[in-house]
């Protein structure tokens, strides 16, 4: 209480530039330096894909959560990489994913995330998924909280 009023901490959300589809790519984010998230598998649902852009040097991989490097990298960004490009634009919007790959493009130019891959030159850079795929698991266990007014710690950082 501060002179007789109740003060609450509200974070205000951006939300997706235009809707996701949660069901091929549930995870995206812009951290750790790195596009990075989780893409479901075209052709086994017990399967996802850990694949990432680093910022920086725009190298890039694609691995399922055990590690097991994907199938279709071969020289330049597979099919999840594409989905994982095409699925950040529509939540963060071309304007920031651009910037956070730190590219030089006007983000008019850009419809879709697959148009960025002519801009991006990296090589392929094998890293264990096992940093992303905890966030994700992480992720999807504070989708379980009860909605309530009461702080949660666990969630001060969550967005």
């Amino acid at each position: 209480m501060d002179n007789g009023v109740e003060r609450n901490s509200i974070l205000i959300l951006t939300p997706p530039i235009k809707s996701r589809t949660l069901k091929k790519v549930p995870f995206v984010e812009l951290a750790d330096d790195r596009l990075q998230g989780v893409v479901s598998s075209g052709s086994d649902i017990a399967r996802v894909y850990v694949s990432f852009f680093n910022a920086a040097t725009h190298n890039y991989y694609c691995s399922t959560n055990n590690n097991r490097p994907c199938g279709g990298l071969r020289g330049s960004p597979c099919k999840h990489l594409i989905s994982l490009l095409d699925e950040a634009v529509l939540q963060y919007g071309a304007n920031r994913v651009i910037r956070y790959l730190r590219l030089s493009l006007e983000p008019e130019q850009i419809k879709k995330g697959r148009e960025l891959l002519a801009h991006l030159h990296g090589t392929q850079e094998k890293e264990p998924a096992a940093t992303v795929f905890s966030r994700f698991l992480n992720h999807l266990s504070f989708l379980e909280y009860q909605g309530t007014t009461e702080a949660v710690p666990e969630m001060e950082w969550f967005a």
